[in-house]
């Protein structure tokens, strides 16, 4: 049997099947029945080669630099520096400017990325061979250099700024979901009764005297009092009256991330302008002396509309998604099992005509029906307790959570970013927390003190305000940073930031807020939501339910994107874990 050519360690130039370009790869294991061998990309990527399809490194020899020719045949390579995506392109001159030189190596790794994409699409136009993700860009620029050069000047900008549109793209194949979450099909089976009793046992606790833990169960309702037609009805009203506020023309019209097939879909960006004229409509309904406090006297059997219309909308939404292509399918809910799709949504952007659906249910309904729920808590409070003026803690409830709202719609831009965009189907996850648990479980610390009034003094509400601000600032700023990063990293303002490169074209920053921990939005959110928690007082630890819940959901958050980011940046995200080492709280986690 003849002996292998090729050692394990060695670095060797593999050519990717099907393709035409060589790609420099580490082998890894030899089959010695297949004659087949096992090798890897930097960012931990495996393929397997035979040993026809690798060449030793010295066989490829850069050639000097001659003057390019129009034609293809006549085609000349160029010597260009090869260099590892790691290490920062050097410029003929230093600038004693640290910020220009950061700006200078991102525009040569975007006119970098840029060759290897118009060397593909000469090439082979259609190029069936690249990795699984064609965000190979920062791997492949040492093969790409090495073999091909290609004529930038003669190329029309119409066809430049179309592929400058794919530095910054993920494609992503369609495949099965194989790596189960929450659970898998038992989980998601379990979550989908779990949810929404955990939701209406908050809201029967709260409306106990004593709501201890060690009341529990507390009495339950006749079934028959949980429904009430006419509540349904106003649930349905608000629900399309919110439609009618996101189909108005106003706002402007913005381009979502690129999809996987390079699409771009349309959102109107209004949600603030919806705000503006809700907060109108209950103006009007309050002078006409409307009681608002209704909201309050049948807040369960609300939240069972809520919950139903949820089940209706996640049913409706998987039957459509069967008709969906298969590049419009979730990356993370196409597993070919019924209830897991079902739960965390088959059809990444379900859209009736131009309403998405998902983008909707994001922003509108429940998160602004959150203010109105507060709102009417807070008359509630005033009524029951006959009072002329709201107690000093519902006013911090509503003050800290009415920011928090207004700050997600006045940047609602920044939520096409998100994974519940990006990568999330809509499902009965999205759809049951975006309109059951966002506006019914954030409200609980309100829903509370209306039953459990808590004095607290001025020195006190100040200093949970103060907590509040802190937490604020870091939520916004670093979400801010992240955001404008995503959307043009070659941004002036943001050339005194440090960044990784990745295989992907895109940056992991490592100065900055996300060089402080690896989620400092996270850590904002945990502070916010202590805030809120603070002036129900520390009689009881239901109003604190928001906390643990928010820390655990944050947690299961962070360990997903760690696993997401592995996957998709590979080594560059090691890199990136060893440079910042603290997830969310510095120095503890």
């Amino acid at each position: 049997m003849p002996s292998r050519k090729f050692a394990d360690g060695e670095v060797v130039m593999g050519r990717w099947p099907g393709g035409v370009l060589y790609y420099e790869l580490q082998v890894t294991g030899y089959d010695d029945t297949s004659r087949v061998y096992t090798l890897k990309y930097e960012d931990g990527t495996e393929l397997e080669l035979k040993e026809s399809e690798i060449r030793s490194q010295s066989s490829f020899k850069r050639r000097k630099s001659q003057s390019s020719s129009g034609s293809p045949s006549r085609r000349r390579t160029g010597k260009v520096q090869s260099r590892s995506p790691g290490r920062p392109a050097k410029s003929r001159r230093r600038s004693s400017s640290q910020g220009r030189d950061h700006k200078d190596d991102k525009e040569k790794t975007i006119q970098l990325v840029l060759v290897f994409f118009k060397l593909s699409e000469n090439n082979t136009r259609s190029y069936n061979g690249e990795p699984d993700s064609t965000e190979r860009t920062d791997t492949s620029l040492r093969s790409v250099e090495r073999n091909l050069e290609p004529d930038l000047e003669i190329e029309h900008e119409r066809e430049e700024q179309k592929i400058k549109e794919k530095i910054f793209k993920t494609i992503k194949t369609s495949s099965k979901t194989k790596e189960l979450e929450f659970g898998g099909r038992i989980g998601t089976f379990t979550l989908i009764f779990f949810l929404p009793a955990t939701v209406f046992y908050l809201l029967l606790m709260c409306k106990q005297e004593d709501p201890s833990l060690m009341n529990f169960p507390p009495p339950l309702p006749a079934l028959e009092s949980l429904w009430e037609t006419r509540v349904f009805s106003v649930f349905l009203l608000w629900f399309f009256l919110q439609a009618l506020f996101y189909l108005l023309p106003i706002g402007k019209v913005v381009e979502g991330l690129p999809l996987s097939n390079g699409r771009r879909l349309h959102y109107r960006i209004n949600g603030f302008y919806a705000f503006v004229l809700t907060a109108a409509a209950l103006g009007i309904l309050l002078f006409f002396q409307f009681e608002l406090h209704y909201l309050y006297d049948h807040f369960m059997q609300f939240a069972v509309s809520a919950a139903a219309f949820s089940m209706g909308l996640s049913i409706f939404l998987y039957i459509q998604s069967l008709k969906a292509p298969e590049e419009e399918l979730a990356p993370s809910g196409n597993s070919g099992y019924l209830v897991y799709d079902f739960f965390t949504g088959h059809e990444l952007n379900p859209r009736i005509g131009s309403f998405d659906l998902k983008y909707f249910c994001e922003l509108r309904p429940g998160l602004i029906g959150w203010v109105v729920i507060n709102l009417a808590m807070l008359l509630a409070e005033m009524k029951i307790h006959n009072q002329s003026t709201p107690s000093l803690s519902m006013v911090l409830v509503n003050s800290f959570q009415l920011l928090y709202v207004v700050d997600a719609l006045w940047n609602e831009e920044a939520v096409l970013t998100t994974m519940d965009i990006t990568h999330d189907g809509f499902g009965f996850m999205l759809a049951f927390g975006d309109l059951v648990w966002v506006p019914f479980v954030y409200s609980l610390q309100a829903f509370y003190l209306v039953g459990h009034p808590t004095a607290i003094s001025w020195p006190v509400a100040a200093a949970i305000t103060v907590l509040n601000c802190v937490g604020y600032y870091i939520f916004r700023s670093a979400n801010s940073q992240k955001n404008s990063f995503r959307r043009n990293p070659a941004d002036p303002k943001l050339a005194h930031l440090k960044f990784i490169p990745t295989a992907t074209g895109k940056g992991l920053l490592v100065t900055g807020w996300w060089g402080f921990v690896r989620h400092p939005n996270y850590l904002g959110d945990i502070i916010m939501a202590l805030a809120w928690s603070l002036p129900c007082g520390f009689n009881h630890i239901l109003p604190y339910f928001y906390v643990i819940y928010f820390i655990c959901l944050l947690v299961h958050r962070e360990a997903r994107d760690e696993h997401h980011c592995k996957q998709k940046y590979g080594l560059a995200w090691e890199r990136y874990c060893q440079r910042v080492p603290y997830r969310i709280v510095p120095y503890v986690y």
